[in-house]
């Protein structure tokens, strides 16, 4: 991956569509990840998570690339990139097989998820990952590592997640473009509950909001593994254009993405703030075609907001509605983590807890959640090997 020493370098790759991030870590002697390089650039071709224009795509992989290389040291010739997008889809199943002489090998585990895998999907999906979420052994249910246990039936509870073919070749277009070789895609909501989530936090049970520019994730984590995860296209890109209209609408201001989402950093918010915000937006007025400056406050802009966070906040409802209702109380004691580039709008942590009535905090470092789970997902060799796409 790097020219420093290829089995002790990580190279992750976030292409979202509000940025590119590129992320260098190298495995230490204690078998940690330190990160050493790291780079990010602006994604102009991308929309709702997908590729909308390749040779946009392609030059800010090449931005973030760069910058990350020229902060490690090293050159960088293949990554792990994350996907994301509304085309991504996911079902639970189940598989059975008889165990080979009455104890479980490798070969019973690949048989029985071979066996869970074995459902329908449409022509135009690929699967992605197959996630283990237990074993059963003759009735026997929790089991998380089989091998070597006796019985008779083994059975495996996975969680299958699809993504779009066109979507998936598009993005290892855009990153061969670049002169780099694509070793294998990765969920974005996974590599973020890596990184974004504590071992216990997954163990218990609790949710993974990841708002980013096109698209909000909502992952699941139970038991240590998945169990649901679900992509709406509203994010922080929906808020800008909200910005954009509200201007539009009441102050004849025409304003483009850029300012809008000056506007939402600056003074936007989920929820009333003690403090009262103003800011001026210079615009060209729509009546008489100039250069116009108007003043707006942060109730204005929380109006503006309204519909998007409306949305985002359904869609966290809807998670706690379809999971099985033993683990929605477990999500609901434990809460939701809030990632990506939305966690930072102010107030967006208290208005999922008043809206829902679950416990809300703040992943640390939510723009780069995505890159530094890619990065600790291959530290674990085992689980990169079960969660690996399929062919």
């Amino acid at each position: 991956m790097a020219r420093k020493s290829d089995k002790s370098m990580i190279v992750g790759l976030d292409i979202g569509t509000s940025k590119v991030v590129a992320i260098v870590g190298e495995v230490t002697d204690a078998g940690q990840i330190e990160i050493i390089g790291i780079g990010q650039h602006p994604s102009r071709g991308m929309k709702k998570g997908v590729v909308v224009n390749i040779e946009s795509t392609v030059q800010s992989i090449q931005r973030a690339v760069e910058e990350a290389e020229l902060m490690a040291g090293c050159e960088i010739h293949s990554v792990y990139a994350g996907i994301a997008g509304s085309h991504i889809k996911s079902l639970n199943s189940h598989g059975i097989v008889a165990i080979k002489d009455r104890e479980v090998t490798a070969s019973d585990v690949d048989r029985v998820i071979d066996a869970a895998r074995a459902v329908a999907i449409p022509a135009d999906q690929r699967v992605l990952h197959i996630l283990p979420q237990e074993f059963v052994i003759d009735q026997q249910e929790g089991i998380r590592e089989p091998i070597g246990m006796s019985g008779v039936r083994l059975e495996a509870k996975v969680h299958l997640v699809t993504g779009s073919v066109s979507a998936a070749q598009n993005i290892i277009k855009c990153v061969r473009r670049c002169g780099l070789e694509v070793q294998d895609l990765i969920l974005q909501p996974l590599a973020s509950s890596l990184s974004a989530l504590t071992p216990d936090e997954k163990e218990l049970g609790v949710a993974l909001v990841d708002i980013g520019g096109g698209t909000t994730d909502i992952a699941v984590v139970a038991l240590g593994g998945m169990v649901y995860d679900q992509s709406v296209r509203t994010a922080g890109h929906h808020m800008d254009e909200a910005i954009i209209q509200f201007m539009r609408r009441r102050h004849g201001l025409l304003i483009g993405e850029r300012t809008a989402e000056q506007v939402k950093i600056e003074i936007g918010s989920a929820c009333e703030d003690v403090e009262s915000l103003s800011m001026e937006v210079r615009g060209r007025c729509l009546r008489e075609g100039r250069p116009r400056v108007v003043r707006v406050t942060d109730e204005e802009i929380r109006g503006a907001l309204a519909e998007p966070l409306k949305a985002i906040v359904a869609a966290v409802r809807e998670a706690l509605d379809v999971i099985p209702p033993e683990i929605s109380a477990d999500v609901s004691d434990n809460g939701f983590v809030v990632t990506g580039g939305g966690a930072l709008l102010r107030g967006i942590a208290e208005r999922l807890r008043r809206e829902t009535g679950v416990p809300v905090t703040i992943a640390d470092e939510p723009l780069t959640t995505v890159a530094r789970g890619v990065g600790m997902m291959l530290d674990d060799i085992g689980l990169l090997k079960r969660v690996a796409s399929a062919a």
